[in-house]
């Protein structure tokens, strides 16, 4: 019995330690659980962390270029491990850096690392902590080597000692570059980096080790005011328009300000895009007697797309600040009728437009679809007014002015949008305008295009004999004509004005400590050069407006980066503004005027030349002309045809306005004789009326003498009553008998030409008296010209002279 308790108790016992141990596993079972909930928790959330962290990574910080396209960024701020030599060195690691004409200059097409070194970068110091976001790499610009990086490192500094290279979270993280040299390659960081230098570390490469680069970078918010921080004056729109936004702001603008803007077209591109034009002036859409018509022009190729905003601010400007009321603005819209064409090549912008601000390369969007280059696409005036020139032509067969287009000019290889651009030249009377370009920062001037030097056999006249007979100044006239140095227009000095004061209006164009864009400064510190002298050009537009048109036309290159970011368009505007409106006022620069006949009728396409100046303009359709002149005193002469011409002396002042000098022009004798002619069925008017035929009497004295025979009846000498001649009778017989003489030394002269011509005729020889003219003609007269009467062949080759012409008239017999 006490066995069986004892066996039930030790069971019980073993029972609830069995209980116990299995309450024990099951509390360790859900604790296990439990920690695998919390781990699994954890994971979760870690992985959500991690999810969000790559939807960083994917849509990363956006930041602007630091500015070493643009030269923001100063040459100081750019070193270098090595170079190759001078010519490749870091200042030359600028993104679209474009090398000299000789590549392997003292101006390469980028930074070029000395080969010898074992550790190459390329740095860049921000002068201030930054956001680094990014970094834009491209190739050497050559058109012989194929020189790119083609994978590096970044690496980082506050003190451009201890640097840190960027990484990826498992190892340092290697960028890939690029596959060509000219296609820009962008490589954005998972998360900005706030440093001050940033360096980047080439490690691969095609051929030669160089680079081209730019630096994205957000500035950090501080007190400090930087230059990507610009808080412009004007409250503009300061962005980059596509075709559909231009045109919508344009819109916009016409709205705001009806009454003094209206928009038009000039034509349509090769893809059908519409070449928009907006005119601002007090009576938009006519030409004002009095008013002259200015012109900016922009987009004439593509990819530069500074000009075009410019444009656009600028018609943004002139619409608000006309409407409170500005006295300068309102001076400019109700003075000079303005002109603002945007985009010329819209289909090249387009596609430029699409690749961005940074991906965009040199030459992407320069030509249009059809290939062309729209400023050298004009046709070659220069040789026509050259060549004419070494022939003695101008302005006798050629002017010197408003040269025809060549012949089937418009049928050969003209871009649509050049054929556009001609016949609204051609329509609207410009006085003044300029194209504004990028990729450099100056004014170029006209001639655009070198002439070419004459032939020692030209300046010669005798052939390829006798060089040892050249005086020592004709030799040296030629060298100098071979070395191209007659590029000047006959309005050099002019134009140089008109340069200057763009120039020296914008706020950075003639800073000397700046270099050039791409090379050195070809001005001289001055912001202006004579194109030819600098980058000739054949068929510019410049040159085509100048010879074939009165507008005289500049290029204006508005900035080293052809497609600044948008954060740098306030920038770009605050430096050109004042620019923009200064040269619009040069347009008053000279005399205006109108050309009339006496009865006060315009006279359209008058001819208006200043003595010592070898280049005329012409009149409006109202007769009204604008010829832009420097300060000084001027001989100025109004010619039309029909009419005698007329000379004033002008003198231009320092005064803003241009000085009147208007012209009355009367008909001229020449049109008169051929109303007369008209009036006799063309036929031949003998100069001087028959004589009166003679008597046997002893008594003939001068005082019988007939009126009519002495003088047409016109201007004999009269006597008073007790015989004495009067004043004006003796002056008046002394004139007579002058032209009397001049009349017979024209006759001979004919007579004898048409002697050599009929050898086989006999003449009767002509008997003169002192008081008679010759009363017999030629028989050949009536088969002469009608003209041949009045003015013999063999007397001059050029136009009858105004002084045959009086005489002509006064002894008209009507």
């Amino acid at each position: 019995m006490q066995e069986q308790k004892s066996g039930r108790k030790r069971h019980f016992i073993l029972e609830v330690a069995a209980k116990k141990q299995e309450e024990e596993a099951e509390r360790a079972r859900k604790e296990k659980a439990e920690r695998a909930e919390r781990l699994r928790k954890t994971w979760e959330e870690e992985e959500e962390e991690r999810l969000r962290q790559m939807s960083v990574i994917v849509e990363p910080k956006k930041c602007p270029p630091l500015g070493l396209e643009s030269h923001r960024v100063e040459d100081d701020q750019l070193l270098a491990s090595s170079q190759s030599h001078h010519g490749f060195s870091a200042q030359r690691g600028r993104l679209n850096m474009q090398s000299s004409s000789n590549e392997d200059d003292v101006y390469g097409g980028g930074w070029c690392s000395d080969p010898d070194e074992k550790t190459h970068w390329l740095e860049v110091d921000a002068r201030r902590e930054v956001e680094f976001t990014g970094v834009v790499t491209q190739g050497r610009m050559s058109e012989t080597h194929e020189d790119f990086v083609s994978s590096y490192y970044v690496a980082f500094s506050n003190d451009s000692r201890d640097w840190t290279t960027l990484h990826d979270g498992y190892a340092e993280w290697m960028f890939y570059g690029n596959v060509d040299r000219d296609t820009p390659v962008m490589t954005e960081f998972d998360r900005p980096v706030v440093a001050r230098y940033l360096r980047i570390l080439p490690q691969s490469w095609n051929g030669s080790l160089c680079l081209r680069a730019e630096v994205l970078a957000c500035q950090l918010p501080n007190s400090y005011r930087s230059e990507n921080e610009i808080n412009p004056s004007d409250d503009l729109d300061f962005k980059h328009h596509n075709y559909k936004d231009m045109r919508q702001m344009m819109k916009l603008i016409n709205e705001e300000c009806p009454n003094i803007t209206r928009i038009y077209n000039i034509g349509k591109s090769s893809q059908g895009l519409k070449m928009y034009a907006m005119e601002i002036t007090d009576n938009p859409g006519e030409h004002e007697i009095g008013e002259p018509e200015f012109r900016y022009t922009a987009g004439v190729h593509g990819n530069e797309a500074l000009g075009r905003e410019l444009l656009l601010l600028l018609m943004q400007f002139l619409c608000k600040e006309y409407n409170d009321d500005n006295p300068r603005v309102r001076r400019l819209v109700e003075g000079v009728r303005i002109h603002l064409v945007p985009s010329l090549n819209p289909d090249a912008y387009e596609l430029a437009y699409e690749m961005g601000s940074e991906m965009g390369n040199w030459a992407l969007g320069h030509w249009t679809e059809e290939g062309y280059d729209i400023f050298e696409n004009f046709p070659d005036l220069n040789s026509v007014l050259w060549g004419a020139e070494d022939r003695g032509w101008v302005p006798r067969v050629v002017p010197n002015h408003h040269i025809p287009l060549p012949e089937n000019f418009l049928n050969g290889s003209v871009a649509t949008e050049t054929k556009a651009i001609i016949s609204w030249m051609e329509r609207t009377p410009f006085v003044l305008g300029a194209n504004l370009q990028g990729g450099e920062k100056l004014v170029a001037y006209p001639f655009d295009m070198l002439r070419p030097p004459k032939s020692v056999v030209d300046v010669r006249h005798g052939g390829r004999h006798g060089v040892e007979h050249l005086n020592e100044e004709t030799w040296a006239r030629i060298q100098r004509q071979s070395e191209g140095a007659l590029r000047e227009t006959a309005d050099d000095t002019m134009f140089r004005w008109l340069a200057m004061s763009y120039a020296h209006s914008h706020l950075t164009m003639t800073e000397t400590y700046r270099t050039s864009c791409q090379t050195d400064d070809v001005t001289g510190g001055q912001g202006i050069i004579n194109r030819a002298g600098w980058k000739p050009v054949v068929g510019s537009m410049n040159d085509f407006s100048y010879l074939h048109t009165n507008c005289f036309e500049l290029s204006i290159f508005v900035g080293c980066d052809k497609f600044p970011h948008e954060s740098e368009l306030p920038l770009e505007w605050e430096n050109n503004r004042e620019s923009l409106l200064a040269f619009i006022e040069q347009v008053h620069r000279g005399i205006k005027g109108t050309v009339k006949d006496m009865e006060g009728n315009p006279i359209a396409n008058a001819t208006v030349s200043v003595e010592g100046i070898k280049h005329d303009v012409k009149t409006a359709a109202g007769g009204d002309y604008w010829r832009l002149l420097n300060p000084g005193e001027y001989r100025v002469t109004a010619k039309a045809d029909g009419h005698t011409p007329q000379t004033r002396l002008c003198m231009v002042g320092y005064d803003s306005g241009a000085t009147k000098c208007g012209f009355h022009l009367a008909k001229s004798n020449w049109d008169r004789i051929k109303e007369i002619m008209a009036l006799h069925g063309k036929r031949p008017i003998r100069l001087v009326p028959k004589a009166t035929a003679t008597t046997t009497t002893t008594t003939t004295t001068p005082t019988t003498t007939s009126a009519r025979g002495a003088g047409g009846g016109r201007g004999a000498a009269r006597r008073t009553e007790g015989g004495e001649e009067d004043g004006t009778a003796v002056n008046s017989q002394s004139h007579n008998a002058e032209r009397l003489r001049r009349l017979r030394q024209m006759r001979l002269r004919r007579l004898r030409l048409q002697k050599a011509r009929q050898s086989s005729t006999t003449t009767t020889e002509a008997t003169t008296t002192t008081t008679m003219a010759p009363t017999t003609a030629p028989a050949t007269e009536s088969t002469t010209s009608w003209y041949d009467s009045w003015f013999p062949v063999d007397s001059f080759e050029s136009e009858p002279t105004q002084q045959y012409l009086e005489i002509g008239m006064d002894d008209i017999d009507y």
